[in-house]
C-alpha cells in the first residue's frame, strides 16, 4: 500500500496502487480502490471518496477554486477521468476520458457516458443517463444495480490485486458470485422502484 501525507485519511481501503498519488486533504473510505497512475490532490477544501468505489487508470481529481470534490459510495470512475471541484452521489458510473467540471452535482444512479464534458454548474438529476459535450440527460432510468454491480467487480478485483492475483473475474467461484450479487441487486432495485 502507498505511504501518503498527514492529512490523507484511508479507512480500510480495498486496494491503493502504489503508482497513485494523493495529496492534501483527503479521505478515502473502507472498500474503494486507487488504480494505476490515479492522482488526487487536495490543497484546499478536501476531497472524499466513498465506500466501494473505484477510481481507475489514469483518473485525475482535483479541487475546484472554492468546491471540495464529493464522490459517493459504490461508483467507479472509469479510466482516464478528469473530476474537478464536483459531487458526485452514490451508485453512477462515470464513463472513459469524461470531465466533470466546477460546481456540477450529479444525483444517485446515475450514468455519464464516455468523452461526456459536464460544464460548471451542470446539475443532473437522481437516475439519468447522460452523454455528449456539453452533457445533457438523454434518458431517465434507475441504474442502481447496473452501477452497484460494476462496482462489486472492482471491490472484488481491488481486493484480487491485493494479493497480486490479476485474474478474479476468470475464476468459477467470482462468476458464481456476480450471478448471486445480480440476483441480490435485481431484487433491490425492484423494492426501490415499488417505493418511488
Amino acid at each position: 500500500m502507498s505511504e501518503f501525507g498527514p492529512d490523507v485519511t484511508i479507512n480500510n481501503a480495498a486496494y491503493l496502487h502504489p503508482t497513485a498519488l494523493v495529496y492534501g486533504k483527503v479521505n478515502i473510505h473502507k472498500g474503494a480502490s486507487l488504480w494505476p497512475y490515479t492522482v488526487i490532490r487536495s490543497e484546499l477544501e478536501e476531497v472524499v471518496i466513498g465506500e466501494y468505489t473505484n477510481i481507475q487508470d489514469f483518473v485525475m481529481i482535483h479541487i475546484g477554486s472554492s468546491t471540495g470534490t464529493y464522490i459517493g459510495s459504490h461508483c467507479s470512475i472509469t479510466h482516464h477521468c478528469t473530476i474537478h471541484g464536483c459531487t458526485i452521489g452514490d451508485n453512477c458510473l462515470i464513463g472513459i476520458n469524461t470531465t466533470i467540471m466546477d460546481d456540477c452535482v450529479i444525483g444517485n444512479n446515475c450514468i455519464v457516458a464516455g468523452h461526456s464534458f459536464l460544464k460548471e454548474g451542470t446539475m443532473i438529476p437522481d437516475n439519468s443517463i447522460v452523454m455528449g459535450t456539453p452533457g445533457k440527460v438523454v434518458r431517465t432510468q434507475n441504474n442502481y444495480a447496473r452501477c452497484r454491480l460494476n462496482a462489486f467487480m472492482y471491490y472484488r478485483n481491488a481486493l484480487a490485486y491485493s494479493k497480486d492475483q490479476h485474474r478474479e473475474w476468470a475464476s468459477d467461484q467470482c462468476l458464481k458470485d456476480v450471478q448471486v450479487e445480480i440476483d441480490k441487486l435485481q431484487i433491490e432495485q425492484a423494492a426501490l422502484e415499488n417505493q418511488a
